[in-house]
């Protein structure tokens, strides 16, 4: 998909060493979601994909190794109610997200705090499916659509 009403962005799933997801609640909200950005001009999605692990949740790109990558581009459009629109996305309908697969090589301890404005307030680890129960319902497609994907390559690592 090349429509540039979409603002392009990537979606981010950590595992930890036990195989948990991290999910995080955004401030002011009730729902969770995984950690996700923007990807700035002239910078891969693999680079905003590092950037935003560390911006949002401090991880570094040493201490994760990604698994998979999704093999295509999933989309949502950002319902009309949807107020007030982020800055980030006010000339846009939704996005369109580059997903990624990632396993801690190391404990993680997750900061919150690497990013002024905070967009989280707090964080879990969560089973496989669960984030599907708690994620806000216009991403909840796609996060079932890339959940599905990246299954394979999870039960892979989870019997390793």
């Amino acid at each position: 998909m090349n429509d540039k009403s979409y603002r392009k962005n990537v979606g981010l799933i950590v595992l930890d060493q036990k195989n948990q997801l991290l999910i995080c609640r955004r401030k002011g909200k009730k729902t969770w979601q995984f950690p996700q950005g923007g990807i700035d001009t002239g910078e891969s999605h693999i680079q905003a994909a590092y950037r935003e692990l560390y911006e949002e949740v401090g991880i570094k790109k040493k201490q994760v190794k990604v698994v998979q990558k999704s093999n295509h581009w999933y989309h949502y459009d950002l319902p009309e109610k949807y107020q007030p629109r982020p800055k980030s996305l006010k000339n846009f309908k939704g996005q369109i997200q580059k997903w990624y697969l990632f396993k801690a090589n190391t404990e993680l301890e997750i900061n919150l705090l690497n990013e002024i404005p905070q967009e989280f307030v707090e964080y879990k680890w969560s089973t496989y499916w669960h984030s599907l129960a708690s994620v806000v319902p216009f991403k909840r497609d796609v996060y079932r659509s890339v959940l599905s994907e990246f299954l394979p390559k999870y039960i892979q690592l989870h019997n390793d």
